[in-house]
């Protein structure tokens, strides 16, 4: 058993999950790494909102699985990703997904989010 919190949202610190409604594309060094219609937007507290991409419109080749696990005590464990681009860079830790969100999030299960100063997030 886990001696981490959990928490739930609240009036002080809310949690909304809503799809984005609109087409998010992700470059990472100028490659696009990942196209969607069926983006989410998880706006947190005071935090800038942040685009949950589904897993399935992620170029998974480009993709490396990272050793780098976070705790939010509202969403969950979290682990990472590195971005490899065709030319052979890799950018460290640029994704970050919750592979079993708590329950007040579970939408964003099976999504992966973007850090916006390693990729370049565009909404339109």
């Amino acid at each position: 058993m886990s001696d981490r919190p959990v928490l739930e949202p609240t009036a002080s610190h809310p949690i909304t999950i809503e799809p984005t409604g609109r087409r998010v594309t992700v470059r990472v060094a100028g490659e696009v790494v990942a196209e969607t219609e069926n983006a989410l937007t998880l706006r947190e507290s005071t935090y800038p909102p942040v685009q949950y991409i589904p897993r399935v419109d992620v170029v998974s080749e480009r993709l490396v699985s990272s050793g780098t696990q976070t705790y939010c005590p509202y969403k969950g464990e979290a682990g990472y990703y590195h971005v490899v681009t065709a030319a052979g860079d890799t950018v460290d830790d640029a994704i970050w997904t919750y592979r079993q969100p708590y329950p007040a999030v579970a939408a964003i299960a099976g999504h992966v989010a973007f850090y916006p100063d390693k990729a370049d997030i565009t909404i339109a």
